[in-house]
């Protein structure tokens, strides 16, 4: 497990990604010279120790934001001696591509979506059950205790390496071209982009919607071909893929939280130095803390600017939506899939599910 420290150093929040080395690897990419990392090699040829850093949201997402500041405090402290490419926006692959890339050591670094990152670890998706946190005052106490710990363990045996402070992703809504969701009755029929998830299928498909599961990278061009007309993701996602110029309405569902992990291929992190581990721990640990709060601040102005952009929003009554799912065989599904102490955990930080 990596562990953070309490010392948060002080660093540049202006610091920006090496594009240089982005440009680097990427024609070193394509002239076939990039292979599987070797950090023995690279140290003895007296350069720097040089990480690939994979996700799926762009540039201006928060993460990326504090990301960068964090490498250029890693950087800084190590003297240049450890230094990390970012590619966003999925340039490296989808995030099913990047998973195999970490665990085959083809790539260092990573932060995925949980719900994504339970395809290869079930557990991962344990926060995410419909309905179950209402609020970050709910959330970030599970996942920094025993629920989040729980998952570490289960992404561990995975050949994953997770950093302990989970990254915020937020809280989904749901939006539309058609009609603005206000009760259940409104999901009935509903085509709807989900993720590559089937906890998420699962959760829509009990409500009565039709939900199709579709990549990021090209979800847009789905509602835009009106293969779906919904979809559902958090505002600052919504904002940053502009899905508002191919959405009418937005609705305040909250159905479910989401976050990142922060991982380190498990093979490529035994051969790094522990000094750079302790550094990398320390700055991205504190970062994930930092990014943490940008989203909780940014909601308001979030849902402002999208107001500016035209999205119609609309509050729903949680409780409607969760007295349907447990008239359903929803929850007991998916207690039979994580199992009793999983579910033991969560209910110990949510209350009683279902």
């Amino acid at each position: 497990m990596i562990t953070p420290t309490d010392d948060f150093a002080r660093r540049n929040r202006t610091a920006v990604l090496d594009r240089r080395t982005v440009l680097g690897l990427a024609g070193a990419a394509a002239l076939g010279t990039v292979g599987v990392f070797s950090p023995a090699l690279v140290r003895a040829q007296g350069a720097p120790l040089k990480l690939k850093f994979g996700n799926d949201v762009p540039l201006t997402h928060s993460l990326n934001v504090r990301l960068a500041e964090a490498i250029g405090a890693i950087e800084q402290e190590t003297n240049g001696r450890l230094s990390i490419s970012v590619f966003p926006n999925n340039q490296l692959g989808s995030d099913t591509d990047m998973i195999s890339q970490l665990r085959s050591g083809a790539l260092e670094l990573a932060t995925m979506p949980t719900t994504l990152l339970s395809t290869l670890v079930p557990a991962a998706a344990l926060p995410a059950i419909g309905f179950v946190f209402p609020s970050y005052d709910k959330v970030w106490p599970a996942m920094d205790g025993e629920v989040g710990a729980y998952m570490r363990r289960s992404i561990e045996k995975a050949n994953l390496q997770p950093f302990e402070a989970m990254w915020d992703n937020g809280f989904r809504q749901v939006t539309t071209s058609t009609n603005p969701i206000r009760g259940p009755e409104d999901l009935k029929g509903f085509k709807i982009r989900v993720p590559v998830v089937p906890l998420w299928v699962s959760l829509f498909a009990a409500l009565g919607a039709a939900p199709t599961s579709i990549p990021l990278s090209e979800a847009y061009a789905a509602l835009q071909t009106k293969i779906t007309d919904g979809q559902e993701n958090p505002l600052a996602i919504i904002n940053a893929t502009k899905f508002y110029e191919v959405q009418k309405f937005c609705s305040l569902t909250n159905h479910a939280w989401d976050g990142f992990w922060l991982l380190a291929s498990g093979r490529v992190w035994k051969t790094v130095p522990t000094e750079f581990q302790a550094v990398m721990a320390k700055h991205f640990n504190a970062a994930a803390l930092k990014q943490r709060e940008d989203n909780l601040k940014d909601s308001a102005a979030l849902k402002a600017a999208l107001e500016g952009k035209g999205l119609t929003f609309n509050t729903t009554d949680p409780v409607q939506f969760q007295q349907t799912l447990a008239k359903t065989d929803f929850y007991k599904t998916w207690k039979g899939k994580f199992g009793p102490e999983a579910w033991a955990l969560l209910e110990k930080y949510a209350g009683t599910i279902g």
